[in-house]
């Protein structure tokens, strides 16, 4: 019986309960980075932080679960192709390298940025669907531009932050082309997929990686 209970309560708050879990974390490594005496033991953990959304991501899943996964794995794949692209030719995004602060690479590409572009695409396509309803290429291209806005936060950061660094000192507006042609044909085939729901916890982990990277913008 308090079996049943305890089951019946988690099912009814999980998505509450996931939110709390990454603000939970998201403020702790925050607070690690901002710190001068923790920065540099938070630094070499950020992929973690990234490994806990995507897991969160997953567990908060509702609905069409089969190609859900399939489109993390194309999506996984995509990105690191992509990136691998990127650093060994500078066709896309420029001329980058990646830092030690990402965990273990795969010839250059640390494998959390596989991860990452999963990540980034289903938040920004799940917060699209809040106010665009029924086209599939206006919903696309607005959702890729959100994520090409979000790399405009993030870039900075990843450069102190030893995550990736450019060859010319500043960062090219090539990249952020790059980024949304990219990423706008897996918007387009999660919408097409009809992949996109109501999902609170993964709406909130778009505002959560805003406040994030925008706090140490502004520091």
């Amino acid at each position: 019986m308090i079996k049943d209970q305890i089951f019946r309560f988690s099912a009814k708050f999980k998505a509450e309960m996931l939110i709390s879990i990454l603000v939970i974390f998201y403020t702790v490594g925050i607070i690690g980075l901002i710190n001068e005496s923790t920065r540099d033991s938070f630094l070499p953990l950020s992929f973690m932080n990234l490994l806990l959304s995507f897991a969160i991501m997953i567990l908060s899943r509702k609905t069409n679960r089969k190609y859900f996964i399939l489109f993390l794995v194309l999506t996984f794949l995509v990105g690191m192709v992509a990136e691998w692209i990127g650093i060994h030719t500078g066709y896309l995004f420029g001329d980058y390298y990646y830092g030690e602060n990402l965990g273990t690479k795969i010839d250059g590409v640390p494998l959390i940025i596989g991860i990452n572009w999963g990540v980034l695409t289903i938040c920004t396509c799940n917060f699209t669907s809040l106010f665009i309803k029924k086209s599939t290429w206006i919903s696309s291209f607005v959702s890729a531009f959100l994520m090409m806005l979000l790399d405009v936060l993030i870039e900075p950061v990843a450069i102190t932050s030893d995550y990736w660094h450019w060859d010319s000192l500043n960062i090219p507006l090539y990249n952020y082309f790059c980024w949304f042609a990219v990423a706008f044909p897996l918007h387009f085939l999660y919408f097409k997929w009809k992949l996109s729901e109501q999902n609170k916890v993964t709406i909130a982990l778009f505002g959560i990686l805003v406040m994030f990277f925008s706090i140490f913008n502004f520091l």
